[in-house]
């Protein structure tokens, strides 16, 4: 299996919580000596690109800002390509809106054209679900961020954005479109940001829908790791196949050693 470059999940295989996988670091920078090109893709919206990258700086690792590709930033690439005034009702949480308004994006709750969801947490209410689902009927384009089920805190297993979008799709009758992972849209804009074809890369991630369907649909080799919100029954009675299994990211050395 040839792999030139790497799409890598970031919560669940670099860190956990506050706490970096062992051997993650060390991982980042061999990949960065072998002069493998790589991206980072992550679903978190909750946090800017700026603020994803200092908690990574502050958890040890030496990235830069723009390695960083993240569904917001596709969800604005998605926005601005539906027309050129896009006004954005944000349900999320914590400072991803600088993203969005760094970027010229109108957020609004007043008569927006499109109703934009990521991982509220506890931000989450009735009143702004009913908003949201208000909007979409009077027209607004229901567009989902992430829709994953799960993610792995630091304190257990924790919903995500999905149950909530399932919700305004059940209610609305009408279905989101998904810019983060799994969608084709998401890698296909990843893969023109890293410069490189869907079969010359890899993703490595530890959900096997939202990472490693989502890339092998897109012609991508699959890498799944046995950390963060991996699940070994999901695995046994999966169709999707992975076609590499790692215990984490750490021990991916072992492949590029034997390519050296």
């Amino acid at each position: 299996m040839v792999m030139k470059a790497f799409l890598i999940d970031m919560d669940g295989v670099l860190y956990v919580g506050e706490r970096p996988i062992e051997g993650a670091i060390e991982m980042i920078d061999l990949l960065n000596e072998r002069g493998y090109r790589y991206r980072f893709v992550t679903n978190a919206t909750r946090r800017s690109r700026s603020a994803i990258n200092e908690r990574l700086e502050r958890l040890g690792f030496n990235i830069r800002e723009e390695l960083i590709f993240s569904a917001p930033l596709a969800t604005i690439r998605y926005v601005k390509s539906c027309t050129a005034e896009p006004r954005c009702y944000l349900i999320s949480t914590g400072d991803v809106y600088q993203d969005f308004e760094d970027n010229d994006i109108i957020l609004t709750d007043e008569d927006p054209n499109f109703v934009v969801i990521g991982d509220a947490g506890e931000d989450f209410t009735y009143l702004k679900l009913n908003k949201a689902f208000r909007f979409v009927l009077g027209g607004a384009k229901l567009v989902s961020m992430e829709k994953d089920q799960y993610w792995m805190s630091s304190d257990g297993l924790v919903m995500g954005a999905g149950p909530f979008v399932a919700a305004i799709e059940f209610a609305t009758d009408k279905r989101a479109t998904v810019t983060g992972k799994p969608s084709e849209e998401f890698f296909r804009r990843a893969l023109e940001d890293l410069g490189m074809k869907a079969e010359e890369c890899a993703i490595i991630g530890d959900d096997l829908f939202s990472d490693i369907a989502g890339g092998k649909n897109l012609g991508m080799k699959g890498i799944l790791v046995k950390t963060g919100k991996y699940r070994d029954d999901l695995l046994k009675k999966s169709k999707i196949k992975p076609d590499m299994i790692l215990d984490s990211i750490s021990q991916l050395r072992e492949y590029l050693m034997k390519r050296s």
